[in-house]
């Protein structure tokens, strides 16, 4: 029973719920999401909600509910999506569709992205409905097809054919937050998404003169020119940029932390560029931030050349860039690679992520953060800017305010970063119950 006198009857609970989603295949491609999505609706349909299933084909539909509200709040958009990325070829040492519960863990591809956070959503909407409760305001649930691979079939398609769907939708709820950032440990952060880098996919055609590979050359191959571009972007990214966001979360960030680690987290805000009083962090905290003040580049598949001595007259690498949030254009992006390059390329955008608008932390924000310190009261929840991009990107263009906001206690033996698109995939059932009390408090109107 929760503080306030709530029940979880006539729910399966958080961890089965996310068990019972596990086990459905929703590898994308080629997705096929159908029967997980039909089986959310007829868990929704026996607690009296009424859904609609909309898609652009019959195996990838997408699921749209809404709950009425108590009229105390705006309207708020709960979205998650079912697809999960592919295991082929991971190490797994379970079966990743068994969604089985091994040591206080669900484990299973989607147990953090992102059928953990799912199960978190429906388990406080169906607690509510099994109450006789009624959320602060109204709840628009979409469960959705398709964000691992572009989201044309699911988000996309949701926003544009069916903008209708969203009146009056003033805030949005999405995956990413919770993410672990440990710098130095001693403090316990709660991240909450407020932007999101985009991103901006491009295809680098070189060419020079093909020939006997015998002889010398005069470093105007196409091989050449290549191994120019990839020295140019080795480490990364672009020329350092500090935005208002990243700003922002490494001002509350140096706030919150012990005066030794508030002290190199400051140097570094201080100088963006130099990376060296970051010595210390983890590993994985120092290349977050790092990519966070730069526009990133990362080489990711080169195509090019026939046989081991024939010079390639053309090598085509293709870049996953990824433009930090802000009024920062893709005409801008593609001529600060080429005077970085310093090579003749053709330059080809072949995926473009959306632009969001600059975050605005008013009072929903504050309801997030109240709701996070109400239930961990020594934890510290800061706004944080992600370096991929999720359904997020699409909905501010109907004028809603997106945030990602996965409440976690971390437990067990990995943390949610490092559980995102690996083997072994699995989330604390710490974290999931801890995640569900969260997102009941926040739709009955606490923060």
């Amino acid at each position: 029973m929760s503080a306030d006198g709530t029940t979880a009857a006539d729910s399966p609970g958080v961890v089965e719920l996310t068990r019972r989603l596990i086990r459905f295949d929703t590898t994308n491609p080629p997705g096929d999401e159908a029967a997980c999505v039909r089986h959310v609706a007829g868990l929704l349909a026996a607690a009296g909600v009424e859904t609609r299933l909309l898609g652009r084909e019959p195996n990838r539909p997408n699921l749209v509910a809404r709950i009425p509200g108590r009229g105390e709040a705006p309207p708020l958009l709960l979205h998650a999506h079912v697809d999960v990325v592919p295991t082929r070829g991971q190490p797994w040492t379970r079966d990743p569709f068994a969604g089985e519960l091994v040591d206080g863990e669900v484990w299973g591809r989607g147990a953090v992205d992102m059928k953990g956070q799912l199960a978190m959503m429906l388990d406080a909407l169906l607690t509510l409905r099994a109450n006789g409760r009624a959320p602060a305001g109204d709840v628009l649930l979409a469960v959705v097809c398709d964000e691992e691979a572009g989201s044309a079939a699911g988000a996309k398609y949701l926003v544009r054919e069916h903008p209708e769907l969203f009146a009056g939708v003033r805030h949005a709820i999405g995956e990413d937050g919770g993410a672990t950032l440990s710098l130095g440990g001693r403090t316990r952060f709660h991240p909450v998404v407020v932007a999101e880098k985009r991103a901006c996919w491009v295809r680098a055609v070189l060419r020079g003169t093909a020939g006997h590979a015998s002889r010398v050359t005069d470093g105007s191959g196409a091989a050449h020119k290549l191994t120019r571009l990839l020295g140019a972007i080795a480490d990364g990214g672009l020329g350092v940029l500090l935005t208002p966001p990243v700003d922002l979360m490494l001002k509350e960030l140096e706030a919150a932390l012990p005066a030794e680690e508030a002290a190199r987290l400051g140097a570094f805000r201080a100088d963006p560029s130099d990376a060296s009083p970051l010595a210390g962090f983890d590993d994985a905290d120092i290349r977050y931030l790092r990519s966070v003040v730069r526009h990133t580049v990362n080489a990711t598949v080169i195509h090019g050349g026939t046989k081991t001595n024939v010079l390639p007259a053309e090598i085509t690498v293709e870049l996953d860039g990824r433009l930090l949030p802000g009024p920062f254009d893709t005409p801008g992006f593609l001529a600060e690679l080429r005077a970085r390059a310093g090579v003749e390329m053709d330059l080809e955008v072949f995926v473009e992520g959306e632009q969001m608008p600059e975050p605005r932390l008013g009072d929903f924000y504050s309801r997030l953060t109240g709701v996070l310190r109400r239930h961990d009261p020594d934890g510290v929840p800061v706004p944080m800017v992600t370096t991929a991009s999720t359904d997020a990107r699409l909905f501010p263009g109907l004028g809603i305010e997106t945030y990602g906001w996965l409440p976690l206690l971390h437990g067990g033996t990995a943390s949610y970063r490092d559980m995102l698109h690996v083997a072994d995939e699995r989330i604390a059932v710490e974290a999931l119950e801890f995640g569900a009390r969260c997102y009941l408090d926040l739709l009955l109107g606490h923060g």
